[in-house]
């Protein structure tokens, strides 16, 4: 019997390729994730790439960052970039929409949004 790791829950990887995907169109197009897209390349691609990899083993699924980027390190990979708590707040919130968008049931994505948010606040290295 399979675990039911929010992995499973989620719905595996379509879903997860999904979210990650859904995630950028949202954070490219909407004014309200101004200061989140701009501290992004032009080219989304590979953003999403890892995004996609990375929530494929905080969800409890493949390991997929690890095998392919190695550890994480992720308050040391966001240092060079300015994270207060408005990117912090339009990050969660673009995710929010997100989870919402491909459907994820909203139990899950209750619970989801509160790790989510534990996980942007630790990256803030900006007061404000």
């Amino acid at each position: 019997m399979q675990e039911q790791t929010p992995y499973v829950l989620i719905g595996g990887e379509p879903v997860v390729a999904a979210l990650a995907s859904r995630f950028y169109e949202l954070m490219d197009s909407v004014p309200q994730f101004a200061e989140l897209r701009a501290m992004h390349p032009a080219d989304l691609q590979p953003s999403r790439d890892k995004l996609f990899m990375f929530l494929s083993g905080w969800l409890g699924g493949p390991d997929l960052y690890v095998q392919n980027v190695g550890h994480p390190m992720l308050r040391k990979r966001h240092m060079p970039f300015a994270i207060g708590e408005g990117a912090r707040d339009q990050w969660v919130a673009c995710m929010a929409l997100a989870m919402e968008s491909v459907g994820v049931e909203a139990a899950l994505r209750e619970r989801l949004f509160a790790s989510f948010f534990h996980t942007a606040d630790f990256m803030r290295n900006r007061e404000g």
